[in-house]
């Protein structure tokens, strides 16, 4: 049996399927990120799944793409955690990115870009990955990402910049006060999750002038620094793939606009697409 898994910093998602691709099971977990989560952490998570463990030691090979696994330290972090876990499986840990150009670019030149709980954007010559202004993270960077709005909407909310029906909204329906918001970002771990967790907030109310601006001006610095630092980025489609680019497309298209970007394929998550290249390109070598 094979695992194939995407994951990004709040959720990942998991297929269990046969060597001809047929998908026999689907799991959801948190999401793992070793800038965040070391090896025992990541482990001792998922071995509070019972399914998972239910089909461990059947799992011969066991393909993970995931956040921040962008460098041989990071993929170790999590390589060690997997094959613990899995111990008959082969078990190869990428990037999250490449995980993004194999379920949008069918092997053509394109720009692949992350848009989920952080961002990320590298260009795929249809042979190579090429990156340039790699994800800093939510404290430095992430533009345009879940945990980026978030920061937008709390500092607002704490400037008292929001009309003041919006103010009384998030005060009594989401329960913030400063007091709450401060505790969750400085004291708390998992900030990044925290704070990409109101966008639900945001998409409910995307469509008010303030909210709009927002996305879009959001967006615009996202494509500006992360997709036209690419030569070709006018020549080639932009594809997107996570929660914050599918449920905002409205935002990103506009941007896009802007910039004379030519958006291709956003999907909400690349694990079917990723299947598909898996079962044409992968398993047939496992």
């Amino acid at each position: 049996m094979i695992l194939l898994v995407d994951s990004g910093s709040t959720k990942s998602d998991w297929l269990l399927v046969e060597k001809n691709g047929d998908v026999v099971s689907t799991f959801k977990t948190m999401g793992f990120n070793p800038f965040f989560h070391d090896s025992d952490f990541i482990r001792t998570e998922l071995s509070r799944n019972a399914d998972l463990l239910a089909i461990a030691d059947s799992v011969t090979h066991l393909y993970y793409y995931g956040a921040g696994c962008s460098s041989t330290h990071y993929k170790e972090v999590v390589h060690q955690a997997l094959a613990a876990l899995f111990p008959t499986a082969r078990v190869v840990v990428d990037h999250d990115m490449m995980a993004a150009v194999y379920a949008t670019s069918g092997g053509k030149p394109c720009i692949s870009c992350i848009l989920g709980t952080g961002s990320n954007a590298a260009y795929y010559d249809g042979k190579e990955l090429h990156t340039l202004n790699s994800g800093l993270g939510y404290i430095l960077g992430d533009e345009g990402s879940g945990s980026y709005f978030g920061k937008k909407l709390l500092a607002a909310f704490l400037y008292n910049q929001l009309n003041p029906a919006i103010q009384k909204e998030m005060q009594e329906e989401l329960g913030l006060s400063r007091e709450v918001i401060l505790q969750n970002v400085y004291e708390k771990p998992h900030a990044n999750v925290y704070l990409a967790g109101f966008t639900r907030f945001i998409a409910s109310h995307q469509e008010e002038p303030y909210f709009r601006n927002m996305l879009v001006t959001g967006m615009k610095e996202f494509l500006s620094l992360h997709v036209c630092c690419f030569p070709v980025y006018r020549e080639v489609p932009v594809h997107l793939v996570g929660s914050i680019a599918f449920h905002f497309q409205g935002p990103i298209r506009s941007a896009a606009s802007e910039l004379d970007i030519q958006v291709g394929q956003i999907l909400q998550s690349p694990i079917r697409k990723l299947l598909e290249y898996h079962i044409a390109n992968i398993f047939k070598q496992a």
